[in-house]
């Protein structure tokens, strides 16, 4: 019920930006840097940030968004099946890999128990929450690929987006986080130590959709980030092209 409230409450303070606003786009905090130069190029669009699960719920709670950019199919699924977006209008538009990171400076880390518990010493690993932030989701699941789940569930410090969990690492107060690898081109306070097999976690899928009460300037920006110069935007900012095959 608080979280209910709180996330009612939310929207209620982001409808005041929609009414100056001709788009208001929800995104995933890792978009922050492309998304919001692709905003840039178009008079009045608003963007909000956060975890993906987050700005999902927002939605479905009824948050004036126009447009909805998340990092994780599934709560794309939630918002189609709860009709919160329009079906016909969900897309990929951008992929990322996934990495572990440590402070700046810092040596590779073997994907191994030993390795990573070793580099924690008495620290925590930085990831999202890993029951409803894409990122974390798709950590908890490379380490379970990788047999490394059971040794470092203990060892986790959960974060309600991924770049909490680079700015934990970034300001030194984790000695080890993942994050996506797009996120590391932002700070030069961290480094890169592994990159985690493609196919140890799924697919890491952005996909973008049209709100119920979008209209045409809305689907002018989702067009826009669709088409070479919005896919141009997204590269230089470190993320990889749609998967070839979403299935």
């Amino acid at each position: 019920m608080r979280l209910r409230t709180l996330l009612i409450s939310l929207a209620l303070t982001l409808s005041a930006a929609a009414a100056r606003a001709e788009v208001l786009i929800f995104a995933a905090a890792s978009l922050k840097e492309p998304v919001d130069l692709i905003a840039a190029q178009f008079d009045d669009v608003v963007v909000s940030y956060g975890g993906s699960g987050t700005m999902a719920r927002q939605v479905s709670f009824g948050a004036p968004a126009d447009i909805v950019l998340l990092a994780n199919t599934d709560w794309m699924d939630v918002l189609v099946a709860g009709d919160h977006v329009q079906a016909e209008s969900v897309f990929d538009f951008a992929s990322n890999r996934l990495v572990m990171i440590g402070p700046e400076g810092a040596g590779p880390v073997p994907l191994t128990s030993e390795a990573i518990l070793d580099a924690l010493e008495a620290g925590r690993m930085a990831v999202g929450l890993t029951q409803a932030v894409p990122a974390g989701i798709y950590a908890k699941a490379a380490l379970q690929s990788l047999g490394l789940w059971e040794d470092l569930e203990d060892k986790l410090a959960e974060v309600d987006n991924v770049r909490a969990a680079l700015a934990l690492v970034a300001r030194g107060q984790a000695p080890l986080g993942i994050v996506y690898q797009s996120d590391t081109r932002i700070t030069r306070d961290v480094a890169q130590v592994a990159l985690f097999p493609a196919d140890s976690h799924p697919p890491i899928r952005y996909v973008g959709a049209l709100t119920n009460d979008a209209d045409t300037a809305a689907q002018d920006v989702l067009t826009y980030l669709r088409g070479p110069e919005g896919q141009a935007i997204l590269a230089e900012a470190g993320l990889l092209p749609p998967v070839d095959d979403p299935s």
